[in-house]
């Protein structure tokens, strides 16, 4: 049951939301009958609504909104969850479920660009909650302290290309922080989202960022999810990415019990990763589909595909260069989200040739 205080808070911040102008998810789906069935739940790790829509209602800009504080709030709040969910995924129901882990036949994707000319980059990364941690606002010290500990000598394992080297956060030399920065490797103190959903407490402890020796490969530990597991390189061959991607996820599973769900698939602290949790992305260079952005939007719309700026959300496209990516992530197997993008990316090119 909700304390008084915190139920005081809500109702300040509901009465927020209501006078705010916000495209968000969150103020679509917070009715007032909705806020009254769930303003007085907690999770067993005491998480209330309070800790679910503070993000968004500090930030009227989001699209989204909510976060789980802990993978309880999935189903103790599911009537706020659920109708976001089916919304952001494409139409995934309360009554689906999310299917069984399927990484498909790896051989079948190639190099999307094999004359170099428009894909920039290529990169595939993967989300997982280690099983028996609550989300980051519930986590204590002592568990980011333990996780960092278990995250770093499980990958002090990998062997073969895997291979590399664990740099915690905490007591980082300002050479290292440097090259990590230099190398885009490096994420910083939560952004504003982040800070709002109350996901970044006792910075930088428990956190930490681990590359193999080609920098191809990353875990970030601690970031906004336990982990995130991170596959990348210049030009655009996805099936050399997505191989590696999928042996390195294999190999630390067998170390590290995930937290999965029956219906949601594997859990995450933002309801927008859920399920596969898989993000397939390119950066990519198309000049003339820039400069006729309603036919860029409506390619991409059709193969469910994410348009972002040159440096992700809430970011600018500089030079024609867009951030483009799978958005579904659920009711589909992780095989199937990646071969939406790379099917998506393959019709632009194809059209970008075309336009004279």
């Amino acid at each position: 049951m909700t304390d008084a205080a915190t139920l005081e808070k809500l109702e300040a911040a509901f009465a927020t939301l209501q006078g705010q102008e916000s495209k968000s998810l969150l103020k679509k789906y917070l009715t007032k009958e909705i806020f009254d069935k769930l303003k007085t739940k907690v999770t067993s790790f005491n998480s209330s609504l309070l800790d679910v829509i503070q993000s968004g209602v500090a930030n009227p800009d989001s699209g989204v909104g909510i976060y789980a504080p802990d993978a309880e709030s999935y189903s103790v709040f599911a009537d706020l969850f659920d109708p976001i969910i089916e919304d952001y995924h494409g139409g995934f129901k309360p009554t689906d479920k999310h299917p069984a882990k399927d990484w498909g036949d790896v051989s079948t994707l190639g190099n999307l660009d094999p004359t170099g000319e428009y894909v920039i980059s290529t990169r595939v990364r993967c989300g997982r909650s280690m099983e028996g941690y609550p989300f980051n606002p519930c986590l204590t010290e002592a568990q980011y302290k333990e996780m960092e500990e278990k995250v770093s000598s499980t990958l002090s394992g990998l062997s073969g290309e895997l291979a590399g080297k664990f740099y915690p956060l905490t007591g980082m030399s300002k050479e290292t922080q440097q090259q990590l920065i230099d190398d885009h490797f490096l994420f910083k103190e939560g952004d504003r989202f982040l800070q709002a959903a109350n996901a970044c407490r006792f910075w930088p402890t428990g956190r930490g960022i681990y590359h193999n020796d080609n920098k191809t490969f990353l875990v970030w530990c601690n970031e906004e999810d336990h982990l995130r597991l991170i596959s990348m390189q210049m030009g655009g061959d996805l099936g050399e990415v997505y191989r590696r991607l999928v042996t390195a996820v294999n190999d630390i599973e067998k170390r590290i019990p995930f937290s999965h769900h029956d219906r949601l698939g594997f859990l995450t602290f933002c309801p927008t990763n859920l399920g596969t949790t898989v993000r397939a992305s390119v950066h990519i260079k198309v000049p003339k589909l820039a400069a006729n952005k309603a036919k860029l939007e409506e390619v991409a719309s059709k193969f469910n595909l994410q348009v972002r700026g040159t440096r992700g959300e809430h970011t600018e496209a500089e030079g024609g260069i867009y951030d483009i990516s799978n958005k579904r992530r659920m009711g589909l197997t992780e095989y199937e989200a990646v071969k939406e993008m790379s099917d998506g990316i393959t019709e632009l090119i194809k059209i970008e040739q075309e336009l004279k």
